[in-house]
């Protein structure tokens, strides 16, 4: 069967789904759409009650949840049950917030009124990835729902039962049938399902590649689309940095979720005057990392969520060693049943490695040591990704000023990337384009109307 759960910590399958035909996808599709014109009708009041209704569902069910999420790709549990609430969050958000969002604007023109409503553009296609298999969801569907849209999930292989369950919460949120609807359909079938006429846009979540096969195919069909790609995140630590905050952020952003984030810091650009300090401090903290069972609390880094991931990531650390990186720590597989790789730092990684171009997907940093703050500046760019940065210092007026100067969806200074309803997330370059989340986010899939009137005596 295609869908199958493995658990990364013991390789054994859960359970296995069978995969759609093209009359159930066609049925699908044509009931999603049937659905949304109905839905485009409703009050904006029913609308956010339902939303409310599945954050009350995922509070009271956060556990079970949560449970779910560890069993199907390996997030240590702690780390799971803030990724539920995270989902609950953000329905509350657009429940609160959507109709604002969707309110018409006055504008001033030659006409006697004029003004931009906004209204949803139809069936939205979702292709989601594994790592936060709830939240990459639920931070795309709540505010296409809450515009008026309807959604259609294509979610990777090895996370069915996440997103059967999200499916459901939907289903007994009072979200009426068809309107979220989870795809069991292959990758070969995703081509079919932007080109339906009952799909009107795409937002895909994933890597670099998949997201220019789905860019091709949008653009074929003249669909919509926004995507969230790979990202190798520059954290840049300067001379006047609190060293003590930088690290224990730097442990946290990059080895979050076993470091299988697209905007976990990757690339820790250190200046002179702190470098051997920072990589010290950093070490140690890195090496007290306890890694384990992901079901124990106690867990911090649990296994990496499939073995060909754990594969790939250990040929760019061989590949990198090779290439004149120095490794510092871990830098191999855990000897143990399951996909676990050790924490590790690679030093001293040049342009001549591989680790300093490619998304290392996984438990393992990379320090590149800058001349000076300006050749840190050049070393954050020197990238063909752009999602997120981050910069470290005490003098934060002259950490914005750089800040201007990074080509990435943002800045954050004294600070851990993270994504929050309330701003604007995506990227630029090889990261993607379109935003999630905020008002931007749910503008990314309406049809922003003109309306001009001229009264007539």
């Amino acid at each position: 069967m295609p869908f199958a759960s493995r658990n990364p910590v013991t390789n054994q399958v859960i359970q296995s789904f069978p995969g759609w035909d093209a009359p159930q996808l066609k049925q699908a599709l044509e009931k999603a759409h049937s659905a949304q014109q109905a839905w485009a009708q409703t009050p904006f009041a029913l609308r956010a009650e339902m939303l409310r209704n599945a954050a009350i569902q995922l509070r009271a069910q956060g556990d079970q949840f949560a449970t779910l999420i560890t069993l199907e790709m390996g997030k240590p549990l702690r780390e799971a049950r803030g990724e539920v609430e995270k989902c609950a969050g953000v329905c509350d958000y657009y429940a609160q917030q959507g109709e604002d969002f969707m309110r018409a604007e006055t504008v001033e023109s030659d006409a006697g009124k004029s003004y931009v409503a906004y209204y949803p553009l139809g069936v939205v296609l979702a292709v989601m990835p594994w790592n936060f298999p709830f939240w990459q969801v639920f931070r795309a569907a709540a505010p296409a729902l809450m515009a008026g849209n309807a959604v259609v999930l294509k979610h990777a292989p090895n996370v069915p039962q996440c997103a059967l369950a999200i499916e459901a919460i939907f289903r007994a949120s009072g979200l009426p049938d068809g309107m979220f609807t989870n795809l069991m359909i292959e990758v070969g079938q995703v081509a079919d399902v932007i080109a339906s006429p009952h799909v009107h846009a795409v937002t895909l979540t994933g890597s670099e590649a998949a997201g220019r096969k789905v860019a091709a195919c949008a653009g074929q069909h003249l669909k919509k689309c926004v995507l969230e790609l790979g990202g190798s995140d520059p954290f840049i630590v300067l001379h006047d940095a609190d060293l003590e905050l930088a690290v224990n952020t730097a442990v946290t952003s990059r080895f979050l979720n076993c470091g299988q984030s697209c905007i976990a810091a990757k690339r820790f650009i250190v200046v002179p005057q702190i470098a051997n300090e920072f990589l010290l401090r950093f070490k140690t903290k890195v090496e007290a990392l306890k890694l384990g069972d992901p079901m124990d609390d106690a867990t911090q880094i649990g296994p990496m969520a499939r073995l060909d991931l754990r594969d790939t990531l250990h040929r760019q650390v061989v590949d990198s060693i090779a290439q004149g990186a120095v490794a510092v720590t871990g830098c191999k597989p855990v000897e143990r049943e399951g996909f676990f790789y050790a924490p590790s730092i690679l030093d001293r990684v040049t342009i001549k490695a591989c680790a300093y171009h490619e998304e290392l997907f996984g438990p393992v940093a990379i320090i590149i040591r800058a001349a000076n703050e300006e050749d840190a500046l050049h070393i954050a760019n020197e990238s063909r990704f752009g999602l997120g940065s981050s910069i470290w210092s005490k003098d934060t007026a002259r950490a914005e000023q750089l800040a201007t100067r990074i080509q990435a969806g943002c800045t954050f200074i004294n600070g851990m990337v993270k994504s929050d309803p309330r701003l604007p997330f995506g990227g630029v370059k090889s990261s993607g384009y379109g935003r999630e989340l905020s008002k931007l986010g749910m503008h990314e899939f309406v049809n922003a109307k003109t309306v001009w009137i001229r009264q007539v005596e």
